[in-house]
């Protein structure tokens, strides 16, 4: 992916871009400190993923989580607990099969 570039008292630095899990656009900031001295202001972390997840995806005003895509209207009280652990594992839903074979 390409880089973000920022501009602070005439100096250019650029920093790596990334898409996030609902594919949107993310800027690494973690070197901006180190490499500018400055910090970010983002009041509320309304603006700023505190991690990469390939497992839970939260937004929190508009009231969505998902797990591995799925939506939790979908999994909670609908699927065995082991098969909701097995989606947490290895990111799909089981089979019949695999259900059987691995919950023994």
């Amino acid at each position: 992916m390409s880089n973000a570039r920022l501009i602070l008292d005439g100096k250019e630095y650029e920093f790596p871009t990334f898409t996030g899990t609902e594919n949107e656009l993310a800027i690494d900031i973690k070197k901006l400190r180190d490499t500018t001295g400055a910090v970010t202001y983002d009041p509320g972390y309304g603006n700023t993923g505190s991690c990469k997840s390939a497992i839970t995806y939260i937004d929190g005003d508009a009231g969505i989580l998902r797990y591995r895509g799925y939506p939790i209207e979908e999994i909670a009280g609908k699927v065995p607990y082991s098969a909701a652990a097995y989606l947490l594992l290895f990111g799909e839903l089981p089979t019949r099969e695999e259900f059987l074979q691995w919950r023994e």
